[in-house]
């Protein structure tokens, strides 16, 4: 889950799914005033984020997740007890209507 320092949109579903089981929170972090459709967001505000549990992870975008991606160095260094995420593609990939299936894998 955490191998990679990016999550695409389907990987973020289903992370957040197994992660709010075990009680940790993921907050989908907006840094360009533009909120995500169908999902709940928050604007990038360092005092807010703080206020978080600690252990939560943050999974930022922007416009094409070029720049979030970039920034993560600067993100881990500015919360070091939370665990930060780029979100693969940004705003530009966001499927709002995505949805993951339930059912059997093929795992």
């Amino acid at each position: 889950m955490f191998e990679s320092d990016e999550w695409t949109q389907e990987e973020l579903f289903r992370n957040k799914k197994e992660l709010e089981k075990k009680n940790i929170k993921v907050v989908i972090v907006d840094t360009i005033l533009k909120p995500l459709d169908n999902i709940e967001t928050i604007t990038y505000n360092p005092f807010e984020l703080k206020k978080f549990p600690k252990g939560s992870v943050f999974v930022f975008y922007c416009d094409t997740g070029k720049t979030t991606k970039e920034r993560l160095n600067f993100y881990k260094s500015k919360f070091p007890e939370y665990r930060c995420i780029s979100l693969k593609g940004g705003r530009g990939y966001w499927r709002p209507y995505f949805q993951l299936l339930e059912g059997k894998s093929n795992d």
